[in-house]
């Protein structure tokens, strides 16, 4: 799986004039999460890149310094579902997207991945034409990948 975390004061998605998801009306931080899953992708990239993300030190202390997590404030999450994540333009000029997984594994593997997030969690409407308005905070923008966790793709993991 594949992820892009905005810190984001505020988030919303629309689908037809109408909000499907929205973040920041409570106190508490707050993320942005365009997700991809990989045709590849199980349960565990899913409940790996939720602890990642959920643990992640992007949010302030008393001291300013980014040093809490979203586990440990209780913030809320706007997922969106981003199957262009997985584009692959090694060839010519129009995106494949071959490696991204059928929307039924997607769908399943997505609902897995934000139940096992700390916090308030909306959504975005999966397969919609959404239109995602934020305010960044910061800015602070993460990407992950499932595969950085992998130990034969990483030295430092053994």
């Amino acid at each position: 799986m594949r992820a892009v975390v905005q810190r984001v004061q505020r988030a919303q998605v629309t689908v037809d004039g109408r909000v499907t998801g929205a973040i920041g009306s409570a106190a508490g931080g707050r993320l942005l999460i365009f997700a991809g899953i990989h045709r590849a992708d199980g349960e565990a990239e899913a409940l790996l890149l939720a602890r990642k993300i959920s643990q992640l030190r992007i949010f302030p202390d008393d001291s300013g310094r980014m040093n809490r997590s979203l586990k440990e404030i209780g913030g809320e999450s706007l997922v969106v579902s981003q199957f262009t994540l997985f584009a692959d333009l090694r060839k010519g000029r129009r995106p494949s997207f071959f490696d991204a997984a059928p929307p039924e594994q997607a769908v399943q593997l997505l609902e897995r991945f934000c139940t096992a997030l700390h916090g308030r969690v909306a959504q975005g409407l999966f397969g919609a034409h959404m239109h995602v308005e934020s305010v960044n905070d910061g800015p602070v923008t993460i990407v992950l990948d499932t595969d950085m966790w992998k130990k034969e793709s990483h030295p430092l993991t053994e």
